[in-house]
């Protein structure tokens, strides 16, 4: 992370001094910024590049039209260019580097950059692009989308968990509501049974004084 931060910042210093030096000098004699450059190389020498058992992989490269390039792989594109090109694989600190010299993301699909003095087979267009004033409040567009995005999305996540919660308070209340019921079924067979029994008791005794008066009766016969 301190890695990529410092290579940032040494890009934006040598843009820097590119520009203040050649402030005195013709405009044939301007240079562009080295991050251009190294920008513009990067898309000239790496549209596609060798992958794993020397299949080929496209990473990045410019557009159909040419007025801007397109990042295809970003994993590969900061594991694979960005250690070659700028002594660093933050793919994020890149894309604050294009913001900084006015590039603009242009497809909410895919990483697309686009400048209008940033196209290919015009090289000699880069020295036209200057660095743009550092304003504190400035947080690139295509940034925020990201950051949006994941706010949706995590507003998402929390509205389902609270749905799955609702939907298990639900069920909760549904079998605490049945267990009552059973309870209240288990109180009720209770019940009978206890007055089955106390009637069975009753017809026993019934059987009982019967059988010991028919046996009286029977004995004064004889």
């Amino acid at each position: 992370m301190f890695g990529s931060a410092k290579a940032e910042v040494l890009e934006l210093s040598q843009g820097n001094i590119g520009q203040s030096s050649s402030s005195g000098q013709s405009p044939r004699s301007k240079t562009p910024a080295p991050f251009l450059l190294k920008t513009y190389d990067l898309l000239e020498e790496s549209e596609v590049e060798e992958g794993d058992e020397g299949r080929k992989v496209r990473i990045v490269s410019w557009n159909g039209e040419g007025n801007g390039f397109i990042v295809w792989s970003p994993a590969e594109f900061s594991e694979l260019l960005l250690p070659k090109y700028f002594k660093h694989n933050n793919f994020s600190s890149f894309i604050r580097q294009l913001n900084t010299y006015g590039f603009k993301k242009t497809s909410s699909k895919r990483w697309e950059f686009k400048h209008d003095k940033f196209q290919k087979g015009l090289k000699h267009l880069l020295m036209e692009i200057t660095r743009k004033k550092c304003e504190p409040s400035v947080f690139p567009a295509f940034l925020k989308a990201s950051s949006d995005d994941l706010h949706r999305n995590a507003s998402t996540l929390m509205a389902a968990d609270a749905t799955a919660t609702d939907q298990e308070t639900s069920r909760l209340q549904l079998l605490m509501e049945e267990n009552k019921n059973l309870r209240q079924e288990k109180q009720e067979l209770q019940t009978q049974i206890a007055q089955f029994k106390a009637l069975e008791d009753k017809l026993l005794d019934c059987l009982a004084q019967m059988g010991d008066q028919y046996h009286n009766k029977f004995r004064r016969l004889l």
